[in-house]
């Protein structure tokens, strides 16, 4: 199972409902359904992928996250996942809104615009970085809103969410020093996930 997807479910208690927005082929569904006992759904807009999911038979449907999580009631998760989703969804902002409307928490991943490399090879080349993390070309990646952590912290602060834990890590899941704050996290992180709650 991928890094983020491992680190997201340490942070899912056991019997959570979650619904896996961008779940892809279902792994982390699987993995919550058999490890955690979770009531695990998930939402996915390739249809390959759905079919893959639902043919693993796990709970999948095909939807998009910028129209479809209007349709779910108040309330109705207890966590809602998006994981390396965010840059790619039309309305990134909605969206959020949107999980923390379903959902008692949201969990967030995302790939850091604002790690050291990134910057480097924008700064020393003039042309978007390629790196392991964003490794396709411009012209073929599906991410039309990167941002940085620090991007995504102002928002949740803009809107009023409650940061409840965060980690920054690279693509080997190591997380020092960068663990200690966000400055240093947005410089060092590969790669970030939050979980979040309404405030109050």
């Amino acid at each position: 199972m991928r890094l983020d997807l491992r680190l997201i479910a340490e942070m899912i208690p056991a019997g959570a409902k979650v619904l896996d927005i961008g779940c892809g082929d279902g792994a982390l569904i699987e993995h919550l359904t058999r490890e955690k006992g979770a009531d695990a759904r998930g939402i996915e807009i390739d249809m390959a992928e759905a079919t893959r999911a639902v043919a693993a038979g796990l709970a999948v449907i095909h939807g998009d996250a910028d129209a479809d999580l209007a349709h779910y009631p108040d309330g109705a998760f207890d966590y809602v996942v998006l994981s390396r989703t965010l840059q790619a969804v039309e309305r990134p902002r909605e969206v959020l809104r949107q999980m923390l409307r379903i959902g008692s928490h949201a969990i967030v991943s995302f790939p850091n615009f604002g790690h050291w490399q990134m910057r480097w090879r924008l700064l020393s080349t003039g042309r978007m970085p390629d790196t392991d993390t964003w490794n396709r070309p411009w012209y073929e990646t599906p991410n039309i809103h990167p941002c940085t952590i620090l991007d995504f912290v102002a928002l949740c602060e803009a809107d009023g969410y409650a940061v409840d834990g965060w980690l920054a890590v690279d693509e080997r899941g190591l997380r020092a020093p960068w663990r200690r704050g966000l400055r240093l996290a947005n410089l060092f992180g590969e790669q970030a996930l939050f979980l979040l709650s309404r405030k109050g």
